[in-house]
């Protein structure tokens, strides 16, 4: 029987954010954006400085490696908290993705229809979720996330938990983030958010990276890491496996990798790489083979 091929992660050991998005994206030897029209979800929760938020380095490397695969088109889509407005003025990114090109979506103002809704049914949200049209309708679905622990509920904020910026905090006269965060399945919520669609492309920047709090302040150290796969769950595994290479808090440490809930669900789901011997971890050059190494050891333990 033939084997199934694995998911590839990519590592680059660099404190460049721009040369470990060049770096890690041409490692992939993929090219889902030429010819089509790309939606970035960035993370824009809030306007802090990284990793609270996507740097404006790495969203801008990541649209200039994007233009160069050929994209017909590049817009940006967020939804964040407090209101998205205010959250792209205090970023200051809309004047350099303008000088880009690129169109900014802000999903708040998105009108009624735009927002579509999923069925409940088989998983924890009580009567389904809404998803932004735009993410469900991209013809080339890219995702840039940061490396960061998650201190209320999430556990760990990586690229499932990203997708939580599509769903609205309140549509429908409903109280969907409230929900989320009033749940005892939180992370089985938040990896159920990812199941009607799926990135193409994931871009994780950890130069910087919280080990403890999160998501929008915590614990910074130093990672100088950037990752890239086009498997949600592979990479987010990777990044655990980071995360405990650094030293985090207990609910990673002390946790194997694919037994935390966020995983596990999307494991279940189908969304991904459903084991360690399922991701192929490769160093973008012999500076990161070290600890391409030490990290392929922490995500073997499961």
């Amino acid at each position: 029987m033939k084997a199934e091929p694995k998911s590839r992660v990519t590592l680059a050991r660099t404190d460049d954010r721009a040369s470990g998005v060049q770096q890690t994206i041409r490692a992939l030897a993929v090219n889902p954006a030429k010819n089509k029209d790309v939606l970035i979800k960035p993370n824009f929760n809030t306007a802090d400085p990284a990793p609270g938020s996507t740097h404006n380095d790495t969203l801008v490397a990541l649209v200039d490696q994007l233009w160069q695969l050929g994209a017909r088109s590049i817009s940006v889509g967020e939804r964040s908290y407090p209101r998205t407005a205010s959250v792209l003025e205090a970023k200051d990114i809309v004047p350099l993705l303008e000088a880009r090109d690129v169109r900014m979506i802000d999903f708040d103002a998105l009108p009624a229809e735009d927002w579509v809704k999923v069925d409940a049914a088989g998983s924890h949200w009580r009567d389904g979720f809404r998803v932004a049209r735009p993410v469900l309708e991209a013809d080339c679905l890219v995702s840039t996330g940061c490396l960061k622990t998650h201190q209320f509920g999430g556990v760990f904020t990586l690229s499932l938990k990203l997708h939580v910026g599509v769903v609205p905090t309140t549509r429908h006269g409903y109280g969907y983030m409230a929900e989320l965060h009033g749940s005892p399945y939180q992370q089985e919520l938040i990896a159920e958010i990812n199941a009607p669609f799926a990135p193409d492309l994931v871009v994780m920047d950890g130069v910087e990276v919280f080990v403890d709090g999160g998501p929008a302040t915590g614990k910074r150290v130093r990672g100088d890491v950037v990752l890239a796969s086009t498997d949600r769950v592979a990479i987010d595994a990777v990044g655990v496996a980071v995360l405990k290479s650094l030293g985090s808090n207990d609910q990673v440490m002390t946790r194997p990798i694919f037994t935390q809930k966020q995983i596990a669900r999307a494991v279940e789901l189908a969304l991904g790489a459903a084991s360690p011997e399922a991701i192929e971890l490769v160093a973008t050059d012999p500076s990161g083979e070290d600890l391409r190494d030490r990290v392929a050891a922490i995500l073997s333990q499961g």
